[in-house]
């Protein structure tokens, strides 16, 4: 135990109550050491955003003292937000051979501008960061490389499992490393942070090769073309869609921005075995028979823009969907996204192909621990203090549960919100407050720029449309020179509204001539009554509240 009173202190700055943006910090005195920085895409009512990122706002306050970030795997809720975060904070990043692989081929695309510091470690390795002397543990998950983290601090052993399943049969033949994690819990596991994703489904998760048999069966049988979707950063399953089609002597072409970087990353680095002959450019696919062809694409959320979603109304200029196709979805929808996939699948088969989906058969198998594993888990461990992160609230619940089922006391379990301070010293641990913390969106080229307000704005405008309204007043007198003119737009369509826009003109001279009379002269005086005037009149006639925008031109 440490005599200066120092607290170790960590903060999840991201990734718990949410699936997606992980981040957390550990500190202890003058080093700060940062564990993945993630991303999660945007919800529905988050209208023309592109990505949400962590807020690192404390970071940036204590800059000097953040010593390394820590990256566990290559995907994207654990390393998208990293090109943004090196932007603020140049700091040593520390990942396997294939996570930063990925990540450099990010960097490039983000932040070109930004020299990173990458240190490439493997499972076995150990690192000194500041005070904190840091073990990589080898795990299995849907991704390869992927490493849980034994971080030794002056109160004892921190351990973060990553995103893990307990995976007998993994496709790389790298098996979770149970010795080390047991003899963790020998030495004794301060603290515990664990995955969470699936800790409401019960039993085990299945093991990969699973998917490789269904693979095998559906390649069997199929006539015509195969497309499977998958998230690019699966490398595995690519791995088991090459090995079917080899199988039954079919070429392969890869599809979609992501998934071409992510493949041709994962077989410059050895974690893909792709003999010379079996992949066809996508120029090429038209000399190839149906009956010979697998397409490996993105899609499998129903993301508008990906690539799967382009051929189905025949807007991809290489392939399209045609009658006879096999399209195998394998992947299961991220919270939120259940409508696109849904969309999606249903115009496929208008299409005349025939969908496999894992509504129906064993096309995907998660990467993430089932109830049984966590536990098994907690029992290896045998923390005294337990986290669950990586989750909804929910699955964080859920995930106690079973901490307090195998042992952990319930007091000494911490159901956390980002932002929570969650600080241990020589009397226990306890919650302490909180720093600045949330969720930062990325729009286009702008970070953070896009708030609340403008998300209102955003969705009033699709709900209801805007009307702008243009006068002309002369400068000297306050008479109206020209106008009003109104324009709509999203409102309704002025042809076939036009009684209803002589009277709102009307309503809108009658509103000026007021001001005049009252000698009301600013403009934001008037801009507002002729707005509340407006306002008003629409909603009684039409019950809907569209953005009235005045704008008011002197002369």
């Amino acid at each position: 135990m440490p005599k200066n009173g120092k607290p170790l202190r960590i903060i999840p700055l991201g990734g718990v109550g949410e699936i997606g943006k992980n981040m957390t910090v550990l500190e202890y005195g003058n080093d700060i050491i940062v564990i993945d920085a993630g991303l999660m895409f945007p919800d529905d009512e988050m209208l023309g955003v592109d990505l949400v990122i962590p807020d690192i706002t404390y970071l940036q306050e204590n800059k000097d003292r953040v010593r390394a970030i820590i990256l566990t795997h290559g995907h994207e809720d654990h390393i998208g937000a990293l090109p943004y975060v090196l932007k603020e904070i140049n700091v040593p990043v520390y990942g396997t051979r294939l996570t930063l692989g990925i990540v450099k081929g990010k960097m490039e695309e983000v932040s070109p501008e930004v020299t990173a510091n990458f240190q490439t470690v493997k499972a076995g390795d150990r690192i000194n960061v500041g005070v904190f002397n840091i073990e990589f543990l080898r795990v299995s998950h849907s991704i390869p490389d992927v490493v849980a983290l034994a971080i030794h601090t002056p109160y004892g052993y921190v351990l973060h499992t990553s995103d893990f399943k307990i995976d007998l049969t993994p496709i790389d033949g790298e098996v979770t490393d149970f010795h080390r994690f047991s003899d963790y819990g020998d030495r004794g596991v301060l603290v515990m942070l664990s995955d969470s994703t699936n800790a409401e489904r019960p039993g085990y998760t299945l093991s990969e090769r699973v998917v490789g048999q269904t693979f095998d069966d559906t390649f069997r049988v199929a006539e015509n073309r195969i497309l499977v979707a998958s998230f690019a950063s699966n490398v595995h399953r690519v791995q088991q869609i090459v090995d079917s089609a080899i199988k039954f002597g079919r070429k392969v072409c890869v599809v979609g921005r992501s998934m071409v970087n992510v493949v041709g990353i994962a077989r410059d680095l050895g974690y893909l075995n792709i003999p010379d002959g079996v992949m066809v450019d996508v120029d090429d696919i038209d000399r190839i028979p149906l009956n010979r062809l697998v397409v490996i694409t993105t899609g499998s959320q129903g993301e508008p823009m990906s690539a799967l979603t382009r051929m189905c109304p025949h807007c991809s200029r290489k392939v399209n969907i045609i009658p006879g196709d096999t399209i195998i979805i394998s992947a299961s929808p991220i919270p939120g996204n259940e409508k696109l996939v849904a969309r999606t699948i249903n115009f496929l088969f208008k299409q005349g192909a025939q969908v496999i989906y894992e509504a129906f058969s064993g096309v995907h198998v998660s990467g993430h621990a089932s109830q049984e594993e966590l536990k098994l888990m907690l029992n290896m461990a045998r923390p005294r203090y337990f986290i669950p992160v990586h989750g909804e609230y929910r699955h964080l619940v859920k995930h106690a549960q079973l901490a307090e089922a195998v042992g952990v006391s319930k007091e000494n379990i911490f159901l956390t919100e980002y932002g929570d301070v969650i600080e241990i010293n020589h009397k226990g641990a306890q919650l302490a407050g909180k720093v600045t913390a949330g969720k930062v969106l990325v729009d286009g080229l702008g970070i953070g720029d896009v708030g609340n307000i403008v998300l209102r704005d955003r969705k009033l405008l699709s709900q209801d449309g805007i009307l702008i309204v243009v006068v002309t007043i002369d400068r000297q007198t306050g008479h109206v020179v020209a106008g009003p003119d109104i324009v709509s737009r999203g409102f309704v369509y002025m042809r076939e509204s036009e009684e209803l826009m002589d009277e709102a003109r009307a309503k809108v001279r009658d509103a000026l001539e007021k001001c005049q009379s009252e000698r009301i002269s600013e403009w934001s005086n008037i801009k507002t009554n002729v707005r509340d005037v407006l306002s008003r009149y629409l909603y009684e006639r039409t019950k809907r509240r569209p953005m009235v925008l005045p704008i008011i031109m002197e002369v």
